[in-house]
Formats: structure tokens, sequence, C-alpha cells
């Protein structure tokens, strides 16, 4: 069988920066928009659905509607990994998943915005419900068979190591591209009102995304470079067969706490800057954007890296490393520096972090996978990146919830209203807890046995 080219894991990777244009406009608009605040109804925002914690006192609707979707495409992670998995389509076993799903993934991120009616009402909520539903079904439709051939294109450590930082560059690239209407929406509302002025972005950005996703569609013919068995056991078996791996166990509990400490955060980060730090929220940008920036100037020396000590010791440095920095960030308030020095330590402290723990997991879940392939047979990639990210969605449900529950410590909510009033005592608390996450992480990778897996592969090639 054919090896990828540069050229050809390059195309790949625009796949990437397709899909995470689109879930990055989800993770930073979905909640903005439907439940905007004082500040935006009065720039011309409109409330859709009834705002403030009114489902038992602690959830929003949207909440209670993000929560369900969750559950929804946790069922639908395994069942569409399997489905490829088995595939016997003559194309090959995820071209065509990727090919259908690109461009309605597309259509329904636009749609999701696009509540009927300008006023609280229960369509809006059924709208709503519908199309996050809709949103997630075509996200993992395209997604699992994404990632499964992540394993199957990369043939030596080497491609790996170039896909995984090819699309870990894509990946910031699309979330980057998510946030342009922070800039470009100001511009367009006073000529096309507020929800219009987002609209217009979303639409130019789903046209952009359906494209990169569509790219490596028809640009790479799976069949030229991937000559696999489909697998004949059912979604059931195949799951509970990849979590029996013992290293893949291993590895999704220290994944989990890694997406636990990340999107506490993340999710934290706006507070972080208004509140601990004392600065305007257009900080925010600046500081997401030094982060990404900065980690990027280190990816090409993360293959290297991982050349001379393993992958294994340089992920654990990874979760100490932003340990170090949450930890840097429970001190604004008790050290005597302004909040902008701590913002700028903070960025230079997590970019290397942040560029080994954005490229090297997606390789380690491949090399399991392949492991897992030659000990028993069965060729079930799709399920173990179906599997990664069932943990990766699980770890970030946990932290909202915890972070919702931490931040407002010492504070009076108005369950009225759309904003939550955080504390500085309560993000300290959230800042701690997220370093305890990551130190838990590396203790349990700790228990990984890299050198298992990589005899394992080694010994194949060595009888080939």
């Amino acid at each position: 069988m054919k090896r990828l080219t540069k050229k050809q894991m390059i195309i790949f990777a625009i796949g990437q920066l397709g899909w995470s244009t689109l879930s990055g406009i989800i993770g930073a608009w979905f909640v903005t928009y439907y439940l905007p605040t004082d500040g935006d109804i009065s720039a011309g925002a409109i409330q859709y659905i009834t705002p403030g914690l009114v489902i038992g006192g602690f959830l929003t609707i949207l909440g209670l509607i993000t929560a369900l979707s969750r559950v929804f495409d946790a069922v639908t992670d395994p069942l569409i990994a399997s489905m490829s998995d088995r595939s016997t389509n003559k194309n090959g076993r995820r071209i065509p998943f990727m090919r259908r799903a690109a461009i309605p993934l597309a259509i329904v991120t636009v749609l999701l915005f696009c509540a009927p009616v300008k006023e609280i009402s229960g369509l809006n909520v059924a709208w709503i419900s519908v199309f996050v539903v809709l949103f997630y079904l075509f996200m993992t439709m395209y997604c699992t068979p994404y990632n499964a051939l992540i394993s199957e294109f990369g043939k030596t450590q080497e491609d790996r190591m170039f896909i995984s930082t090819a699309i870990s560059l894509t990946f910031f690239a699309g979330t980057m591209l998510a946030y342009t209407p922070f800039v470009f929406a100001g511009m367009l509302r006073g000529a096309v009102g507020f929800a219009w002025s987002y609209r217009i972005c979303f639409i130019v950005l789903a046209v952009i995304a359906a494209v990169c996703m569509l790219i490596p569609t028809f640009l790479l013919k799976e069949k030229e470079f991937v000559d696999t068995k489909p697998s004949e056991t059912d979604m059931f078996k195949s799951l509970a067969s990849t979590f029996k791996n013992r290293e893949f166990r291993v590895f999704a509990g220290s994944d989990i706490m890694y997406w636990i400490g990340l999107t506490l955060f993340q999710t934290g980060l706006p507070f972080f800057v208004k509140v601990s730090m004392g600065l305007d929220e257009s900080y925010t940008m600046i500081f997401m954007g030094g982060m990404t920036v900065l980690s990027a100037i280190f990816y090409p020396f993360v293959t290297g890296f991982v050349n001379k000590f393993g992958k294994k010791k340089l992920v654990i440095f990874g979760f100490l490393g932003l340990a170090t920095a949450y930890l840097i960030t429970a001190l604004i308030g008790i050290l005597p520096l302004p909040g902008i020095v701590f913002g700028v330590i903070i960025c230079i402290v997590s970019a290397f972090p942040m560029a080994l723990l954005g490229i090297i997991p997606q390789s380690v879940v491949a090399d399991v996978a392949e492991a897992d392939g030659i000990v028993t047979g069965e060729n079930r990639e799709g399920m173990f990146f179906a599997a990664r990210t069932f943990a990766m969605k699980w770890g970030q449900a946990i932290a909202m919830l915890v972070f919702t529950s931490l931040a407002i410590m010492g504070t009076t909510q108005n369950t009225n209203s759309n904003e939550i009033t955080a504390s500085s005592l309560g993000l300290r608390v959230v800042a701690i807890v997220a370093v305890v996450f990551c130190v838990l992480g590396a203790v349990i990778l700790g228990l990984y046995n890299e050198k298992k897996i990589m005899k394992t592969i080694g010994d194949k090639k060595d009888a080939k």
C-alpha cells in the first residue's frame, strides 16, 4: 500500500480545519447567542428562550438541552465508530462517512442560530433542541472516521507525529477562525441588526468549513493507502473489547483528567481576566491568541523531543507544565504583580505544555489501536478514537458542572439573569482544582506501559 506524502498529510489536516471551525462556533457562540447578557440585549440581542436558572433553580433551559444532547452524542460515538469499522464500502471505511456528513454539518451549524420566533417561545426551544442534536450527529459522522484515519494513514511513527502536528495546527486555526465574529459582527451590526450580524459571519465560516472538510474526501483515495479487513464485531462487543485494553483504560483515565483541567481553565479565562486580573474582557482574545501562537512555535520541535524522550514522559511533562500555569493563576491577587503581568507569564508557561498535549495524545491512541489490532486481529481504530472522544466529552461536561459550582463561591446569584457572578475566591479555587486534576492525569499516565505498546508494533515490523 502507498504511504502518504507530506503534501497529502497536509491535505488530510485541512479536514480538521473545517470541522474545528464549526465546533469552535458552537463552543464560542451557542451560549452567548441564546443567553444574552443585559449589555447584549441593550445592543439589540433577542431573547429566544426563557432566561435564568429555571430548571430546579440551578440549570438553564439551554443547559438542559445541551446536557441531553451530550447524552445522545455519547451514544452515537460508538455507534458511528462501529458502523465505520464494519463498513465494506468499495471506497473505504472512513471517507464515505466523511463525505456524506460535511455539507449537512455546515448547514445545521448555521440553522442552529436561526430560531424562527423573535421572542421567547416554546417553538424556539424545540428548534434549538432538534438542530443541536443534528449538529452532534453529523459532527460524529465526520470526526470519528476522520480520527480513525490518523492510525491508518500514519504507517510510521514519523508519519503519525507529522499528521498529529498538522491537525493540531489546523485545529487551532479553525478555533481562531470561529472567534472572528468578535471583530466582524460588530462591523455589520449597524446595517443588518444584532442577529444577522452573527448569522452572516456563521454562513461565511460554514462555507469555508464545508470546502475544507470535503477537500481530503476528494483528493485522497482511502483504498490506495489503507488495506484493512472490516471488523466483524458488533458495537457493544467492540466497545467492551476497546475498554478491556489495559493501556487504553489508563490513557483514557488520564485523558479525562486532562480535559477537566483544560476545560476548567478555558471556561474560566474570561472570568480570570475580568475578575481576577481586573482587565478589560478584550484581553481574553489577546491572551488566548498569544498562547496559541507561542504554542505553535514549539510544534516543529515536538517530533524531535518524542524521538529523544518518548511520548509518555513528554505528556506527563505537559500535565505538570499546565499545572504550573494554573498554580500561577491561583496566585493572582496574592502576589503583588499587575494583572497583565500574570497574563503574560501564564501565556509563556502554558505554551510548551499545550503544544505537547495538543499533538502527542492523538498519536498515543493510534499506537494503542495499532498494537491492539496486531494482538487481536481486529481493526477497530474507529472505536478507539470514539472512546477517546467519549472520555473527552465526559471530562468537558464534568468541568462545566464543577466550574459553575465553584466560581460563584461567596456570591449571591440572580436566578433570573443569564450572567454568572464569579468571585475572586471562587476563581482561585477553580484554578487549584484544575491543578489537582492535571497532577492526577500525570500520576495515572505514569501507569501506561509505553514500552509494551511500542514493542508490539516493533515486533510486527521486524517480522515483515
